[in-house]
């Protein structure tokens, strides 16, 4: 292997491991954490965990800023199953909306949005 499919090879790898690593983490053993994107400065993340056999949902958005209503959808397999009204509170000016959805056979696909005047923060996940 000559020196320039090297580099190409060794950019490739780099490019994929960043990639891999950038969106999902891990909690506790079991638990899936996701992060979100929102359309301004916000921040957003969901959080998946085993509860009792049901998935326990637990969606964050952090805005740096309090008393803000936020209008949040919390959808499981493409249904929504919660439409809840948040208010972000000090001192991180952030605000969560927690859930506990049943666990199905199979994948689950869970996501949340969030909505206020100006700005959509969204995350997703599956268990």
């Amino acid at each position: 292997m000559n020196s320039a499919t090297r580099f190409i090879v060794g950019i490739v790898l780099v490019g994929l491991l960043a990639v891999a690593a950038t969106p999902v983490a891990s909690a506790k053993r079991g638990d899936v954490l996701t992060v979100g994107s929102c359309t301004e400065s916000a921040t957003s993340k969901i959080k998946l965990s085993e509860e009792n056999g049901r998935i326990e949902v637990e969606f964050e958005v952090d805005q740096n800023r309090t008393g803000v209503s936020w209008s949040v959808a919390i959808r499981h397999r493409g249904q929504v199953v919660r439409r809840l009204v948040r208010v972000t509170r000090g001192p991180s000016g952030s605000f969560e909306a927690r859930v506990v959805v049943p666990n199905g056979p199979g994948a689950d696909r869970i996501a949340a949005t969030a909505i206020r005047r100006g700005e959509t923060c969204t995350a997703a996940a599956g268990f």
